[in-house]
């Protein structure tokens, strides 16, 4: 009986104290501003980006004692300079068997982001973990020492890496897209800002799984990029990064891996995109769209950048399943129609990772498999790689009428460049990582080759 007593006493004291805690409260201004919240704006991108803003976080510029070495070679963007991924430098090639003399060896933040050369100077786009910064570095290529880097702080966990983007380089500038979007553009021999725009906020992009993987395309005085979201494809003043044209995105197509590849098509310059819901041409002039194909689409990750053959073909691959596709453009009446020439299986042909290249009226490609493939632009197979000779998800470009393909452990191949047969000219262990993945660099002779977590500069031609 007594305790239960004491029991309602004890409710009616805290129900009294309750009461007199809310009275207090609400007769009492609090010691903070509650506010509403609004979807979206929790997104953890947007932690360093100040409200209002479209440029992205401010960074650092720390500048070093590398100097740029006296070669005048170019490797400016990805895939080269003519977007076909085939050096044109005239060299002797290191004799077979010899081996690629190492010139420097550098460390950097997990990722696949391949380099880009210009007047002796290699420019990379990296992560700092401990700093929790993404940074654009500016390297010699004599010796691999850092000229200097720029450094914007995002977080970034990882995820099969973190920056895997390659920058491109002019005379004047460097423009790069880091993993969460942010793309800057620097003075390329100083480092000096000369502007930046965060495609997230000012675009409502979403950063595709495993990060940004799409390259700038710079094209008349212009930086092409593909934010999806709320525009499809943007230009922007390459001087000012002031907007010249934004393109509809009428069907919410998202960014994806891709990269944008122009095209002329009957004297008119195009740029052509495959986004998440399809591919696109859009005109270089105001940025409308002039064609769709909603048939191409690749649910997991679309990689591989469209490949332009002559004025009027497309020629798509991809992984997961999604063999290739090669496209017609035709114009009737003022509409250009594209129209399917033919489908390849992916036992035939796809790619999961890196855009085959055209190289003398034939294809050359590694297909899921890891088989290098050879095969004209009407889906005919010239030859495969045989036997051991598998190649996995690593990269591939062609030089001196050899083409350069590395394996997903570091080991790079020499092969003939030929459609008659496959044809090993020799095979050296460059690197002792693994997921050798990045776009190889090739300029001044020097080849530069990336793992997971290392970067190496090689001599590939006789000095």
């Amino acid at each position: 009986m007594k305790e239960s007593v004491i029991g309602k006493i004890v409710v009616i004291v805290l129900a009294v104290t309750g009461l007199v805690s809310l009275y207090d409260w609400l007769v009492t201004a609090p010691p903070f501003m509650l506010e509403e919240r609004v979807p979206g704006m929790d997104k953890a991108d947007l932690a360093a980006v100040p409200e209002g803003s479209r440029f992205g976080p401010d960074g650092e510029l720390i500048r070093s004692a590398g100097v740029p070495a006296e070669f005048k070679g170019a490797w400016p963007c990805f895939r080269g300079k003519d977007l076909d991924n085939i050096s044109k430098d005239q060299f002797t090639p290191i004799p077979s068997g010899s081996g690629f003399p190492l010139c420097w060896a550098i460390e950097v933040g997990e990722g696949f982001a391949g380099a880009v050369i210009l007047d002796g100077c290699v420019y990379m786009l990296d992560y700092d973990r401990e700093k929790q910064a993404d940074a654009l570095r500016c390297l010699s290529l004599a010796d691999g020492a850092e000229i200097w880097r720029y450094s914007y702080p995002v977080s970034i966990k990882r995820n099969h890496g973190m920056s895997r983007t390659i920058p491109y380089v002019t005379d004047d500038f460097v423009v790069a897209i880091g993993p969460k979007c942010h793309v800057t553009c620097l003075h390329s021999q100083t480092g000096d800002k000369k502007w930046s725009l965060d495609l997230v906020y000012a675009y409502n992009a979403e950063v595709p799984p495993w990060y940004a993987g799409q390259c700038p395309l710079v094209d008349q005085g212009r930086v092409i990029l593909a934010p999806g979201g709320t525009a499809l494809i943007i230009a922007v003043d390459s001087d000012t990064g002031e907007t010249i044209w934004e393109t509809p995105n009428p069907h919410d197509w998202k960014m994806t891996h891709s990269s944008v590849m122009p095209m002329d098509f009957h004297g008119k310059r195009t740029y052509v995109y495959c986004a998440g819901g399809g591919v696109v041409g859009v005109s270089a002039e105001d940025g409308r769209i002039v064609w769709e194909y909603p048939g191409w689409k690749i649910n997991i990750a679309n990689v591989p950048s469209p490949l332009i053959i002559g004025e009027d073909r497309i020629f798509l691959s991809g992984g997961y399943n999604a063999g290739s596709v090669m496209l017609r453009l035709e114009e009737k009446e003022g509409q250009i129609t594209p129209t399917v020439l033919f489908r390849m299986e992916p036992e035939r042909f796809g790619s999961t990772q890196h855009t085959p290249i055209l190289y003398e009226g034939h294809i050359y490609g590694v297909r899921p498999d890891g088989q290098l493939v050879c095969f004209d632009p009407d889906g005919n197979e010239k030859w495969t790689s045989t036997g051991a000779n598998k190649f996995g998800l690593g990269p591939y470009m062609i030089a001196g009428s050899m083409i350069y393909v590395m394996n997903d452990t570091g080991l790079l191949s020499r092969v003939e460049a030929t459609s008659e047969a496959f044809r090993l000219v020799d095979q050296t262990q460059l690197l002792q990582g693994h997921d050798s993945w990045t776009p190889i660099a090739f300029a001044s002779g020097r080849m530069i080759l990336r793992d997971l977590t290392r970067m190496i500069c090689v001599e590939a031609a006789v000095k």
